[in-house]
């Protein structure tokens, strides 16, 4: 018997970026990541080092909910860098614990129940620390382009996994580095790969601010702040999903496939599902960002309130003044947004 090969890694990064593909129905794969976000940090990071625009030993910092904060961290682990997180007051106590023996200093937030007052405070924040040491670098997750740099290994990744024939990605738009990188390198080699990106309601990324569900915009789907590097002309269609739908897909995707996954997975799981049944010749990848790990407590120790996937369905709506919670979908066809917060074709920018 021949023993199964395995890979000896150097750094912690390179055993956690790469996704499990898992195959949920003939048409439907899950990439589900520990945390997506170490390919955007380390690819923006060694990009970064690599133009001289940041040198070995300087402070990186930057604001976060989560996620992000920690690839960061273990991104300045792996390169020599020192890390400063400006966290969100969402930053739960292992989170910051992680962060702070990886090295990094830690400013957290107060408690509030306002998203946008959390965000401009973090800003603000970092705004400080910039004049007090201008010797930080900000890295600007939602804003610089850097970070669709490190996307382009997972889509070579994907691309060899995949079978052949249509391709449809589905995913959280978030700060829109992770569903644009990976997609903009895939139409490289077939523009017909489409992109379906999800939302919660309260967004100002596609124009649902007017109906305000923070607990879904705390996952990281959206943002009640505009965010430079989501680029809406990627777009193929759009769904938007209230907390209870995103938790009943978070939640069923668990009792039915046995994958425990965030928040942001069970939105575009719920998604995928319905779009997989409507066109079953295309392959759906359906990108989990994230364990559930952070959702215990408000989303999978409620699993008894949660919804049944198989009853629910969208609306259909020809334009954003149709919009109707809990789950509406729109043909959106890669055009541009100028609504509020919107800045169509988005480029590095160097400041909100």
């Amino acid at each position: 018997m021949t023993a199964a090969s395995a890979t000896v890694h150097e750094h912690i990064t390179d055993a956690i970026k790469s996704p499990s593909l898992i195959r949920l129905a003939p048409n439907v794969v899950l990439a589900r990541f520990e945390t997506m976000k170490v390919y955007a940090a380390l690819g923006a990071v060694r990009t970064l080092l690599d133009r001289g625009t940041v040198r070995p030993g300087q402070t990186l910092v930057d604001s976060s909910s989560g996620i992000y904060a920690l690839a960061l961290a273990m991104a300045c682990h792996r390169y020599g860098l020192r890390c400063h997180i400006v966290a969100s007051t969402t930053v739960d106590a292992g989170m910051r614990a992680q962060l702070e023996v990886l090295g990094a200093e830690v400013d957290q937030m107060p408690p509030s129940e306002d998203l946008r007052l959390d965000q401009e405070r973090r800003v603000r924040r970092v705004r400080q620390l910039l004049a007090q040491r201008p010797d930080m670098h900000w890295m600007r997750q939602y804003h610089d382009a850097v970070h669709y740099a490190g996307y382009a290994e997972l889509a070579e990744l994907v691309a060899a996994a995949l079978p052949p024939g249509p391709v449809t990605v589905v995913g959280s738009v978030g700060t829109g580095a992770s569903t644009g990188g990976l997609v903009e390198r895939l139409r490289l080699d077939d523009p017909d790969v489409r992109l379906l990106g999800v939302q919660p309601f309260g967004s100002v990324t596609f124009g649902s601010e007017r109906f305000p569900d923070p607990d879904a915009i705390i996952a990281g789907i959206g943002s009640s702040i505009p965010f430079e590097n989501v680029r809406h002309r990627l777009y193929d269609r759009l769904h938007w999903l209230g907390f209870s739908h995103a938790m009943a897909g978070a939640v069923g995707l668990l009792r039915e496939h046995a994958v425990f996954a965030g928040l942001s997975t069970g939105a575009a799981y719920l998604a995928t599902r319905w779009e997989a049944r409507r066109h079953p010749e295309r392959t759906h990848l359906v990108i989990g960002a994230d364990t559930g790990h952070r959702y215990v407590e408000r989303v999978f120790s409620r699993h008894a309130e949660a919804l049944d996937p198989a009853v629910l369905w969208p609306s259909e709506i020809g334009s954003l003044a149709e919009l109707t919670p809990p789950w509406s979908t729109m043909d959106w066809a890669r055009r541009p947004y100028f609504g509020a917060g919107g800045v169509s074709d988005s480029r590095e920018v160097t400041a909100l």
